[in-house]
C-alpha cells in the first residue's frame, strides 16, 4: 500500500495517488514531499524508483542488522533504518525494522508493519501549517511521533509494574487471593515489552548519531537542534529502560522468594503434622498386632489406658513444637 503526502493550504495533507487497472503504473504527485509505502508491490517500487530515482529496500535489506547495511549514503540520498514498536496494546507487540530515505527534499519510508506513531504523526500533520515544507522536517516529526509513542509505552509499563509490586508486598491482601503463577507472566511480557522499547531505542540513537552528520553535510541547520533534543530523549529513555529492567528483575526474584517460602511453610506444616501422628499411629499398631498373648487385652481399662496414651502421644509433640514456636 502507497500513500504519499503533498501541502495543500500550507498542511501536509495526503494525495490521491493515481493508478489504473491493475496493470496500468503508479503515479505519485509530483508534490509529494512523503511516501510512505507498507509491504510494496512491484508495481508501487517502480512508481517510487521513478519518482525518486531510488531503490526501494525488500523485506530481508530491512532485517540486516549489520550497521553498514542499516545506515548509509547512496545516490545522494540518506537510507536508515530503525526499529519501530508496533501492536505495543495486543498481546504480541513487535519491534519491526522500518527505513527513512532521504532523497533530496522528500522522505521515503518503507515499512512492514503498522506501527502507531506514523498514522499519529499523518493525523498532526494535516492540521498544522507551515511545519512540514520539507522532507528532512517530516523526518523529525515522524521520529519525534516514534519517541512520545516509546515515552508512553514505557510509562504504561511502569505504573502497571507499581501495580503488581504493590500487590505482591501488600500486608494487607490475602495470601490466598494470590495467583502468582498469573503475576509472574504479567511480569514476563512487562519485562518482554520494556527489552524490545530498549532495542528499538538503542536503534533510534544510531540512526540519530548518522543523521546528525548527514545535515551537517547538508549544512541544514532547521533540525540539528531537534535532533539534539531527540537525541538527549532517545538516552533518558534507555535509562529509562535500564530502570525498568532491574525493578522487574528484582520483582520476579521476590516473587519467586516468596513462592519458596510457601512451599517451605507447607512443607513445615506437613513434616510437623506426620511427626505429630507417628507416636499414636505407633502405639496403634503395636496394640492393632494379632498376638495371643499381650497382657494389656486382658486388663479391665487397657482400652482407655490405650486412648488416653494414644492421645497424649500426639498431643504432647503438639505442645512442644508449639513452645518451640515451629507452629
Amino acid at each position: 500500500m502507497l500513500r504519499s503526502y503533498g501541502l495543500r493550504e500550507h498542511c501536509l495533507r495526503r494525495n490521491l495517488t493515481c493508478s489504473g487497472e491493475s496493470d496500468d503504473p503508479i503515479v505519485i504527485p509530483s508534490d509529494s514531499v512523503w511516501v510512505d509505502v507498507f509491504d510494496p508491490t512491484f508495481q508501487e517500487r517502480e512508481a517510487i524508483r521513478s519518482f525518486l530515482g531510488v531503490d526501494t529496500p525488500t523485506r530481508d535489506d530491512l532485517d540486516e542488522i549489520e550497521i553498514s547495511s542499516r545506515l548509509y549514503l547512496e545516490d545522494n540520498a540518506v537510507f536508515m533504518t530503525a526499529l519501530i514498536l508496533s501492536g505495543t496494546d495486543s498481546a504480541d507487540p513487535q519491534c519491526r525494522a522500518a527505513s527513512f530515505i532521504l532523497a533530496g527534499d522528500r522522505l521515503l519510508t518503507v515499512r512492514y508493519s503498522e506501527p502507531q506513531p506514523f498514522n499519529t504523526f499523518a493525523n498532526r500533520a494535516e492540521r498544522q501549517a507551515h511545519a512540514w515544507l520539507k522532507g528532512e522536517l517530516v523526518l523529525a516529526g515522524l521520529l519525534e511521533a516514534v519517541i512520545d509513542r516509546t515515552a508512553d509505552v514505557l510509562e504504561k509499563v511502569g505504573n502497571e509494574v507499581d501495580v503488581v509490586s504493590k500487590q505482591v508486598f501488600s500486608s494487607n491482601a490475602n495470601d490466598a487471593s494470590k495467583d502468582y503463577q498469573q503475576i509472574l507472566l504479567r511480569l514476563g511480557a512487562k519485562n518482554d515489552l520494556t527489552s524490545k522499547a530498549r532495542e528499538s531505542l538503542i536503534s533510534l540513537g544510531r540512526l540519530l548519531a548518522f543523521l546528525s552528520q548527514a545535515m551537517d553535510q547538508r549544512q541544514s541547520k532547521d533540525i540539528k537542534g531537534r535532533i539534539k533534543v531527540m537525541t538527549r530523549d532517545v538516552q533518558s529513555l534507555s535509562d529509562h529502560t535500564t530502570y525498568l529492567s532491574n525493578k522487574i528483575t528484582f520483582l520476579l526474584d521476590a516473587i519467586l522468594g516468596v513462592v519458596n517460602i510457601e512451599q517451605s511453610r507447607i512443607i513445615r506444616i506437613l513434616s510437623v503434622a506426620a511427626t505429630v501422628f507417628l507416636p499414636p499411629t505407633l502405639l496403634a499398631s503395636i496394640w492393632g498386632m494379632n498376638f495371643k498373648l499381650m497382657p494389656e487385652l486382658e486388663w479391665s481399662h487397657g482400652y482407655a489406658l490405650a486412648l488416653v496414651s494414644i492421645v497424649l502421644s500426639a498431643v504432647v509433640p503438639y505442645l512442644l513444637f508449639r513452645w518451640r514456636k515451629w507452629l
